[in-house]
Protein backbone atom coordinates (compact mmCIF):
# COMPACT_ATOMS: atom_id res chain seq x y z
CA UNK A 1 0.00 0.00 0.00
CA UNK A 2 0.98 3.66 -0.26
CA UNK A 3 1.69 5.70 2.84
CA UNK A 4 3.39 8.93 3.83
CA UNK A 5 6.46 8.27 5.93
CA UNK A 6 8.63 10.61 7.99
CA UNK A 7 12.15 9.43 8.74
CA UNK A 8 13.34 12.62 10.43
CA UNK A 9 11.65 15.74 11.79
CA UNK A 10 11.78 18.91 9.73
CA UNK A 11 9.98 21.05 7.17
CA UNK A 12 7.20 19.68 4.90
CA UNK A 13 9.73 18.16 2.51
CA UNK A 14 10.31 15.30 5.00
CA UNK A 15 6.87 13.91 4.07
CA UNK A 16 7.68 11.09 1.65
CA UNK A 17 5.24 8.93 -0.30
CA UNK A 18 6.39 5.31 -0.09
CA UNK A 19 5.15 1.82 -0.83
CA UNK A 20 4.97 -0.18 2.41
CA UNK A 21 3.64 -3.63 3.34
CA UNK A 22 -0.10 -3.99 3.82
CA UNK A 23 -1.36 -4.27 7.38
CA UNK A 24 -3.25 -7.01 9.20
CA UNK A 25 -5.37 -6.71 12.33
CA UNK A 26 -4.29 -8.52 15.49
CA UNK A 27 -6.80 -9.60 18.17
CA UNK A 28 -8.62 -6.53 19.51
CA UNK A 29 -7.77 -4.43 16.45
CA UNK A 30 -9.54 -3.22 13.32
CA UNK A 31 -8.07 -2.64 9.87
CA UNK A 32 -9.60 0.32 8.04
CA UNK A 33 -9.21 1.03 4.34
CA UNK A 34 -8.99 4.83 4.29
CA UNK A 35 -10.60 6.93 1.57
CA UNK A 36 -9.55 10.29 3.03
CA UNK A 37 -7.25 11.63 5.75
CA UNK A 38 -7.67 14.92 7.60
CA UNK A 39 -4.79 17.40 7.78
CA UNK A 40 -4.53 19.28 11.08
CA UNK A 41 -2.08 21.89 12.39
CA UNK A 42 -1.02 19.40 15.05
CA UNK A 43 0.21 17.11 12.26
CA UNK A 44 2.56 19.88 11.14
CA UNK A 45 3.77 20.60 14.67
CA UNK A 46 4.61 16.93 15.17
CA UNK A 47 6.30 16.65 11.78
CA UNK A 48 8.50 19.65 12.62
CA UNK A 49 9.60 18.04 15.89
CA UNK A 50 8.24 21.03 17.85
CA UNK A 51 5.54 19.30 19.84
CA UNK A 52 5.35 17.92 23.37
CA UNK A 53 4.38 14.42 22.21
CA UNK A 54 6.58 13.02 19.43
CA UNK A 55 6.38 9.55 17.85
CA UNK A 56 9.33 7.26 17.35
CA UNK A 57 10.91 7.58 13.91
CA UNK A 58 10.09 6.59 11.24
CA UNK A 59 6.34 7.09 11.44
CA UNK A 60 3.21 7.67 9.36
CA UNK A 61 1.57 11.00 10.23
CA UNK A 62 -2.11 11.72 10.60
CA UNK A 63 -4.75 11.42 13.30
CA UNK A 64 -8.03 11.79 11.41
CA UNK A 65 -9.41 9.70 8.56
CA UNK A 66 -12.46 7.93 7.19
CA UNK A 67 -13.06 4.74 5.26
CA UNK A 68 -14.39 1.21 5.50
CA UNK A 69 -13.54 -1.55 7.96
CA UNK A 70 -11.61 -4.14 5.98
CA UNK A 71 -10.82 -6.59 8.78
CA UNK A 72 -12.28 -6.76 12.29
CA UNK A 73 -10.97 -8.65 15.28
CA UNK A 74 -13.53 -6.86 17.48
CA UNK A 75 -17.01 -8.41 17.75
CA UNK A 76 -18.79 -5.04 17.96
CA UNK A 77 -17.62 -3.96 14.48
CA UNK A 78 -18.29 -5.68 11.16
CA UNK A 79 -16.22 -5.58 7.96
CA UNK A 80 -17.78 -3.26 5.42
CA UNK A 81 -18.92 -0.68 7.99
CA UNK A 82 -18.29 2.97 7.15
CA UNK A 83 -16.33 4.69 9.93
CA UNK A 84 -14.39 7.79 10.80
CA UNK A 85 -11.06 7.49 12.59
CA UNK A 86 -10.15 9.77 15.49
CA UNK A 87 -6.61 8.47 16.19
CA UNK A 88 -5.09 5.18 15.14
CA UNK A 89 -2.27 2.80 15.97
CA UNK A 90 -0.37 3.28 12.71
CA UNK A 91 -1.19 6.75 11.31
CA UNK A 92 -3.84 8.05 8.92
CA UNK A 93 -1.78 9.28 5.96
CA UNK A 94 -1.99 5.82 4.42
CA UNK A 95 -4.30 3.60 2.41
CA UNK A 96 -4.76 1.39 5.47
CA UNK A 97 -4.59 2.02 9.21
CA UNK A 98 -4.92 -0.14 12.30
CA UNK A 99 -7.22 1.05 15.08
CA UNK A 100 -8.26 0.14 18.58
CA UNK A 101 -12.06 -0.06 19.01
CA UNK A 102 -12.21 3.25 20.92
CA UNK A 103 -10.55 5.08 18.02
CA UNK A 104 -13.25 4.57 15.38
CA UNK A 105 -16.88 5.65 15.13
CA UNK A 106 -19.66 4.81 12.70
CA UNK A 107 -20.12 7.21 9.78
CA UNK A 108 -23.65 7.79 8.44
CA UNK A 109 -24.23 7.13 4.75
CA UNK A 110 -25.06 10.78 4.02
CA UNK A 111 -21.63 11.95 5.25
CA UNK A 112 -18.85 11.55 2.68
CA UNK A 113 -15.48 10.03 3.53
CA UNK A 114 -13.87 13.45 3.03
CA UNK A 115 -16.31 14.93 5.55
CA UNK A 116 -15.66 12.02 7.89
CA UNK A 117 -11.95 12.79 7.80
CA UNK A 118 -12.81 16.30 9.01
CA UNK A 119 -14.48 15.15 12.24
CA UNK A 120 -12.01 13.86 14.83
CA UNK A 121 -9.71 16.73 15.71
CA UNK A 122 -11.81 19.70 14.51
CA UNK A 123 -15.19 18.71 15.93
CA UNK A 124 -13.73 17.04 19.00
CA UNK A 125 -11.73 20.20 19.73
CA UNK A 126 -14.70 22.50 19.14
CA UNK A 127 -16.98 20.43 21.38
CA UNK A 128 -14.39 20.20 24.16
CA UNK A 129 -13.61 23.92 23.97
CA UNK A 130 -17.24 25.04 23.85
CA UNK A 131 -19.10 22.83 26.26
CA UNK A 132 -16.48 21.37 28.60
CA UNK A 133 -13.88 24.11 28.97
CA UNK A 134 -16.05 27.11 28.00
CA UNK A 135 -19.24 25.78 29.64
CA UNK A 136 -21.29 27.39 26.87
CA UNK A 137 -25.06 27.47 27.46
CA UNK A 138 -28.07 28.17 25.28
CA UNK A 139 -28.84 31.87 25.05
CA UNK A 140 -25.25 33.01 25.58
CA UNK A 141 -23.14 34.91 23.07
CA UNK A 142 -20.11 33.18 21.59
CA UNK A 143 -17.16 34.84 19.86
CA UNK A 144 -15.13 32.52 17.62
CA UNK A 145 -11.88 34.32 16.95
CA UNK A 146 -10.95 32.65 13.66
CA UNK A 147 -14.11 30.87 12.55
CA UNK A 148 -13.20 29.94 8.98
CA UNK A 149 -10.83 27.00 9.58
CA UNK A 150 -11.68 23.40 10.44
CA UNK A 151 -12.19 23.97 14.18
CA UNK A 152 -13.92 27.29 13.57
CA UNK A 153 -16.46 25.77 11.17
CA UNK A 154 -17.14 23.01 13.70
CA UNK A 155 -17.59 25.53 16.52
CA UNK A 156 -20.08 27.56 14.49
CA UNK A 157 -22.21 24.50 13.71
CA UNK A 158 -22.12 23.09 17.24
CA UNK A 159 -22.92 26.47 18.79
CA UNK A 160 -25.86 27.12 16.49
CA UNK A 161 -27.30 23.70 17.28
CA UNK A 162 -26.95 24.47 21.01
CA UNK A 163 -28.83 27.77 20.78
CA UNK A 164 -25.98 30.26 21.14
CA UNK A 165 -25.71 33.61 19.38
CA UNK A 166 -22.60 33.28 17.23
CA UNK A 167 -20.17 36.05 16.33
CA UNK A 168 -17.38 34.74 14.09
CA UNK A 169 -14.34 36.37 12.54
CA UNK A 170 -12.51 35.55 9.34
CA UNK A 171 -9.61 37.03 7.41
CA UNK A 172 -10.64 39.63 4.83
CA UNK A 173 -14.05 40.29 3.35
CA UNK A 174 -14.10 36.82 1.77
CA UNK A 175 -13.29 35.18 5.10
CA UNK A 176 -16.08 37.07 6.83
CA UNK A 177 -18.50 36.18 4.04
CA UNK A 178 -17.58 32.51 4.39
CA UNK A 179 -18.26 32.64 8.14
CA UNK A 180 -21.61 34.28 7.47
CA UNK A 181 -22.46 31.53 4.96
CA UNK A 182 -22.06 28.98 7.76
CA UNK A 183 -25.00 30.55 9.56
CA UNK A 184 -23.17 32.75 12.08
CA UNK A 185 -25.42 35.55 13.30
CA UNK A 186 -22.62 38.08 12.83
CA UNK A 187 -19.40 37.79 10.82
CA UNK A 188 -16.50 40.26 10.95
CA UNK A 189 -13.17 40.72 9.18
CA UNK A 190 -10.47 40.43 11.83
CA UNK A 191 -8.03 42.21 9.53
CA UNK A 192 -10.17 45.35 9.46
CA UNK A 193 -9.44 48.29 11.73
CA UNK A 194 -11.96 48.67 14.53
CA UNK A 195 -13.52 45.22 14.25
CA UNK A 196 -13.13 44.70 18.01
CA UNK A 197 -15.25 47.79 18.67
CA UNK A 198 -17.89 46.28 16.41
CA UNK A 199 -17.97 43.13 18.57
CA UNK A 200 -18.73 45.23 21.65
CA UNK A 201 -21.44 47.11 19.75
CA UNK A 202 -23.06 43.83 18.66
CA UNK A 203 -23.25 42.72 22.30
CA UNK A 204 -24.56 46.03 23.61
CA UNK A 205 -21.21 46.73 25.26
CA UNK A 206 -21.40 43.59 27.38
CA UNK A 207 -18.96 41.41 25.44
CA UNK A 208 -19.02 37.70 24.67
CA UNK A 209 -19.91 35.12 27.33
CA UNK A 210 -17.63 32.56 25.70
CA UNK A 211 -14.66 33.10 23.38
CA UNK A 212 -13.04 30.30 21.40
CA UNK A 213 -9.54 31.51 20.55
CA UNK A 214 -7.48 30.01 17.70
CA UNK A 215 -4.45 32.33 17.91
CA UNK A 216 -3.95 33.34 21.51
CA UNK A 217 -0.47 34.79 21.04
CA UNK A 218 -2.06 37.50 18.88
CA UNK A 219 -5.56 37.90 20.27
CA UNK A 220 -5.62 37.01 23.98
CA UNK A 221 -5.08 40.56 25.34
CA UNK A 222 -7.97 41.80 23.18
CA UNK A 223 -10.11 38.81 24.17
CA UNK A 224 -9.97 39.93 27.79
CA UNK A 225 -11.44 43.28 26.78
CA UNK A 226 -14.09 41.55 24.65
CA UNK A 227 -15.18 39.07 27.32
CA UNK A 228 -18.39 39.66 29.26
CA UNK A 229 -18.42 39.66 33.07
CA UNK A 230 -17.64 36.07 34.12
CA UNK A 231 -16.73 35.33 30.53
CA UNK A 232 -14.78 32.20 29.64
CA UNK A 233 -11.99 32.10 27.07
CA UNK A 234 -11.08 28.66 25.69
CA UNK A 235 -7.62 28.72 24.12
CA UNK A 236 -7.56 26.26 21.22
CA UNK A 237 -4.34 27.42 19.54
CA UNK A 238 -1.30 29.61 20.11
CA UNK A 239 1.95 29.97 18.18
CA UNK A 240 4.04 31.72 20.78
CA UNK A 241 4.06 33.57 24.12
CA UNK A 242 1.89 36.56 24.92
CA UNK A 243 1.79 39.22 27.65
CA UNK A 244 -1.51 40.02 29.36
CA UNK A 245 -2.59 42.20 32.26
CA UNK A 246 -4.16 39.90 34.89
CA UNK A 247 -6.26 42.83 36.12
CA UNK A 248 -8.25 42.61 32.89
CA UNK A 249 -9.40 39.15 33.97
CA UNK A 250 -9.75 40.07 37.64
CA UNK A 251 -12.09 42.99 37.02
CA UNK A 252 -14.54 40.72 35.18
CA UNK A 253 -14.05 37.45 37.06
CA UNK A 254 -13.09 36.17 33.60
CA UNK A 255 -11.44 32.78 33.14
CA UNK A 256 -8.85 31.62 30.63
CA UNK A 257 -8.99 27.89 29.97
CA UNK A 258 -6.29 26.01 28.13
CA UNK A 259 -7.32 22.79 26.44
CA UNK A 260 -5.92 19.72 24.73
CA UNK A 261 -7.80 16.70 23.47
CA UNK A 262 -5.06 14.49 24.91
CA UNK A 263 -6.26 15.45 28.41
CA UNK A 264 -9.72 13.94 27.96
CA UNK A 265 -10.51 10.81 29.89
CA UNK A 266 -11.87 7.78 28.05
CA UNK A 267 -15.34 8.55 29.41
CA UNK A 268 -15.14 12.19 28.27
CA UNK A 269 -13.97 11.13 24.81
CA UNK A 270 -16.87 8.72 24.50
CA UNK A 271 -19.28 11.46 25.57
CA UNK A 272 -17.91 13.93 22.99
CA UNK A 273 -18.14 11.46 20.11
CA UNK A 274 -21.61 10.34 21.17
CA UNK A 275 -22.67 13.99 20.92
CA UNK A 276 -21.02 14.24 17.49
CA UNK A 277 -22.87 11.11 16.40
CA UNK A 278 -26.17 12.74 17.30
CA UNK A 279 -25.19 15.87 15.39
CA UNK A 280 -24.32 13.83 12.32
CA UNK A 281 -27.64 12.01 12.54
CA UNK A 282 -29.79 15.14 12.88
CA UNK A 283 -27.90 17.10 10.22
CA UNK A 284 -26.57 19.86 12.47
CA UNK A 285 -23.00 18.72 11.76
CA UNK A 286 -21.96 19.18 8.12
CA UNK A 287 -18.17 19.32 7.71
CA UNK A 288 -16.98 21.73 5.01
CA UNK A 289 -14.05 20.69 2.83
CA UNK A 290 -11.86 23.60 1.81
CA UNK A 291 -9.08 21.87 -0.14
CA UNK A 292 -8.12 18.41 -1.34
CA UNK A 293 -4.61 17.15 -2.05
CA UNK A 294 -3.40 13.78 -3.33
CA UNK A 295 -0.96 11.90 -1.10
CA UNK A 296 1.89 12.92 -3.40
CA UNK A 297 1.25 16.57 -2.45
CA UNK A 298 1.21 16.06 1.31
CA UNK A 299 3.92 18.72 1.70
CA UNK A 300 1.67 21.29 -0.01
CA UNK A 301 -1.17 20.28 2.30
CA UNK A 302 1.04 20.95 5.33
CA UNK A 303 2.00 24.34 3.97
CA UNK A 304 -1.66 25.15 3.39
CA UNK A 305 -2.83 24.11 6.86
CA UNK A 306 -0.34 26.49 8.47
CA UNK A 307 -1.23 29.42 6.21
CA UNK A 308 -3.80 32.10 6.97
CA UNK A 309 -7.08 32.35 5.12
CA UNK A 310 -8.42 28.84 5.74
CA UNK A 311 -11.87 28.01 4.36
CA UNK A 312 -12.92 24.72 5.92
CA UNK A 313 -11.00 21.48 6.22
CA UNK A 314 -7.97 20.27 4.26
CA UNK A 315 -7.95 16.57 3.37
CA UNK A 316 -5.56 14.14 1.71
CA UNK A 317 -6.89 11.62 -0.81
CA UNK A 318 -5.10 8.26 -1.24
Amino acid sequence: MNAIRVSHFGDPSVLELKEVPELSAAPGQLLVRLHAAGVNPVDAYIRSGKYARLPALPYTPGIDGAGVIEQSEVPAFSPGSRVYVAASLTGAYAEQTLCAPDQIFLLPDHISFEQGAALGIPYGTAAWALFHRGQARSGETLLIHGASGGVGVAAVQLALAAGLTVVGTGGGAEGAAFVKSLGAHHALDHRAAGYQDEILKLTGGKGADVIVEMLANVNLPADLSLAAPRGRIAVVGSRGPVTIDPRAAMMKDAAIHGMSLWNMTDAERSEVHADLGRGLADGSIKPVIGARFPFAEAAKAHEAVMSSGARGKIVLIP
